[in-house]
C-alpha cells in the first residue's frame, strides 16, 4: 500500500467506535478522501495489532468487486473472507452500488462479531430509507475537503514547495479549494479541470442517476445560481421571484426546494440558517449558502477575481464545521453578526473581513458585538497582520488562526 497522507482529526474521533457495533457511516462530498481514510483506518488498525486477515476491505468501484449488485452477492463476497471466528473489521466503499445492501449488513452486525465502515453516495446514504433501516445502529462521521492546515500539511506530506508567505499560499487555497488530489498537480489548468470533472460525477453519479432528475437543464441553472452567489442572504422566494421574472424559467417552489435539498445531500453546498441572539431561536425565511470547497466556484467561472467577503465567511464557515461546531448567521436585532458558532452548551461570535484598516469597516465590524449583553467570546477575523485590541474582542489573522489548527 502506498503512503496514506493521513488526517489525524478525522482518525481522533473515530478510533473509539474502533470495535463497536455501531455502523460507521462516513459521508462527505464526492472525492473529500473518504476512500483513502477507510485506507488509513486499516493502517492504524494494523499499528494496533490487528492481523491483515482480520480486515475485510471491499471497493465496490474496482475491478473484482464492479459486478456486485445484489445483496445476496455482497453477503456471499463477504462471507467467503471470513475464513475464521475472530473479530473482523469490514470496510465496504461506495456501497451504495448495491440494492438493498442494508439487509446484509444488519445481519453482520446483529452477528457481534465484526465492526462495520462504509462510505457511498451522499445523496443515497443520507436518504429518508438508509435513517430508517439503521436508525440507532449507526454513526456518521462527515468528511470535509481539506483545511487550510492539512492543506499545508499534505503539501510537505507530498514533498510540495510551500511558500513563506501565508497570505500567497491562502490565495492559492481559495483558488483550487482543498480536493485532496488537487495537490498532486503542478499545473494550475489540471487543478481546475480536475475540480470541474469532480462536479460533473456528482451530478451525473450521485445526483441525477439516483434522483431521476426530469429537467436537467432547470437544475443546472439552479445549481449554477447557488455556487454563484455562495455567501449572499437569500431565501427560497427570493431565489423564485429571480427564476420567474428574470430568467423567465417557470419552476415551482417544492420543485426549488428539492432542488436545493439534493444539492444539500450531495455535499455541495451547505445551509447556514439565521439565529436569534436575544430569543436563542433559529429563525425561518433567509439564509445563506456556503459551498463544500471554493474550489467549486473557480473551477466553474471565467472570471478568477476573488471576492475576499464571502470567500473569507466560506473559508471559515467550512473550517468550523469540520472543527463539528454548529454555525448560523447571527441577528441581533436589525444587524448581523456574521456566524454563531455552537459546541455542547458554548457559543462563540465570529465576524470575518478582508481588512479593518478603514476606520469606516473598524467601526462596522465591531457594531454588532456593542448589542451583545452576554460574555461569549467574540471574534473578528481579518488578513489584517496589524491586529486591533478594542472592546474584549478577539481579533485574529485567519490565515494564522486556521493554518495553525486553533480552536475557537
Amino acid at each position: 500500500m502506498d503512503r496514506i497522507y493521513r488526517r489525524e482529526y478525522y482518525l481522533n474521533k473515530i478510533r473509539g467506535f474502533y470495535k463497536s457495533d455501531l455502523i460507521k457511516v462516513i459521508t462527505g462530498i464526492r472525492r473529500c478522501g473518504k476512500s483513502f481514510f477507510l485506507l488509513s483506518v486499516i493502517e492504524d488498525l494494523k499499528e494496533k495489532g490487528i492481523s491483515e486477515k482480520d480486515i475485510v476491505y471491499i471497493n465496490l468501484d474496482k475491478r473484482g468487486f464492479k459486478n456486485i449488485k445484489t445483496p445476496e452477492q455482497l453477503e456471499s463476497v463477504i462471507s467467503s473472507s471470513v475464513t475464521d471466528n475472530n473479530f473482523k473489521y469490514i470496510f465496504i466503499d461506495e456501497i451504495q452500488n448495491v440494492n438493498g445492501f442494508e439487509e446484509v449488513i444488519n445481519s453482520f452486525r446483529e452477528e457481534g462479531n465484526c465492526s462495520i465502515f462504509i462510505t457511498g453516495s451522499n445523496s443515497y446514504l443520507l436518504s429518508g430509507e438508509l435513517v430508517t433501516k439503521l436508525t440507532g445502529r449507526y454513526i456518521e462521521l462527515e468528511m470535509f475537503t481539506l483545511t487550510f492546515y492539512e492543506y499545508l500539511e499534505m503539501k510537505k506530506f507530498l514533498g510540495k514547495p510551500i511558500s513563506e508567505n501565508k497570505t500567497e499560499e491562502l490565495n492559492r487555497y481559495i483558488r483550487f479549494g482543498g480536493f485532496p488530489k488537487v495537490l498532486e498537480f503542478d499545473d494550475e489548468g489540471d487543478k481546475l479541470l480536475y475540480i470541474t470533472n469532480v462536479i460533473g460525477q456528482i451530478t451525473e453519479k450521485d445526483i441525477v442517476k439516483h434522483k431521476k432528475i426530469r429537467n436537467k437543464s432547470v437544475f443546472e441553472k439552479v445549481k449554477t445560481y447557488i455556487v454563484n452567489n455562495f455567501g449572499s442572504t437569500t431565501s427560497l422566494k427570493n431565489i423564485l421571484d429571480y427564476f420567474n421574472h428574470v430568467e423567465h424559467v417557470n419552476i415551482k417552489l417544492e420543485t426549488l426546494n428539492g432542488y436545493l435539498e439534493i444539492l444539500e445531500n450531495a455535499k455541495i453546498i451547505y445551509k447556514c440558517s439565521r439565529f436569534d441572539v436575544k430569543s436563542r431561536a433559529s429563525l425561518r425565511g433567509e439564509q445563506k449558502y456556503y459551498l463544500a470547497d471554493l474550489g467549486i466556484y473557480f473551477a466553474t467561472n471565467v472570471d478568477a477575481r476573488i471576492n475576499y467577503g464571502p470567500v473569507l465567511e466560506n473559508i471559515l464557515y467550512t473550517y468550523l464545521k469540520s472543527k463539528a461546531y454548529g454555525v448560523s448567521v447571527g441577528r441581533i436585532g436589525k444587524l448581523e453578526c456574521d456566524f454563531i458558532a455552537r459546541k455542547n452548551t458554548d457559543y462563540y461570535y465570529a465576524q470575518v473581513a478582508m481588512t479593518i484598516m478603514d476606520k469606516t469597516t473598524e467601526d462596522r465590524e465591531y457594531e454588532p458585538y456593542r448589542h451583545i449583553r452576554d460574555n461569549y467570546p467574540k471574534y473578528l477575523f481579518t488578513l489584517d497582520n496589524l491586529l486591533q485590541k478594542r472592546d474584549g474582542v478577539v481579533h485574529a489573522n485567519l490565515a494564522d488562526f486556521i493554518s495553525q489548527d486553533k480552536e475557537l
